[in-house]
């Protein structure tokens, strides 16, 4: 009855109708054939450099505008809030 001996069952599960390219269980993100910044061991200073060069050069060209001006204006107030001075960036 396999009370002192036990063995674990083994799955060698292959699929049927898989006619594709690879191994249908790796796991990789949609994008990263279209980006530079992935799959490169490099310094930091240049995984920023390659993030910022890929970031200028979508379709979208760069950065909104909108989105900057309501972040600074939200940490302005955040800083206001918390009573932080401040005269020490002014001389």
């Amino acid at each position: 009855m396999g009370i002192l001996k036990r063995e674990n069952k083994k799955f060698e599960y292959k699929p049927r109708y898989y006619k594709g390219e690879g191994n249908p269980y790796e796991l990789k993100h949609k994008f990263d054939e279209f980006r530079t910044t992935v799959g490169k061991r490099t310094s930091m200073k240049q995984k920023f450099k390659n993030a910022l060069n890929e970031f200028k050069s979508s379709e979208y060209g760069g950065f909104n505008k909108t989105i900057v001006i309501i972040t600074i204006i939200l940490t302005l107030i955040f800083l206001y809030l918390i009573d932080f001075d401040l005269s020490i960036f002014l001389q």
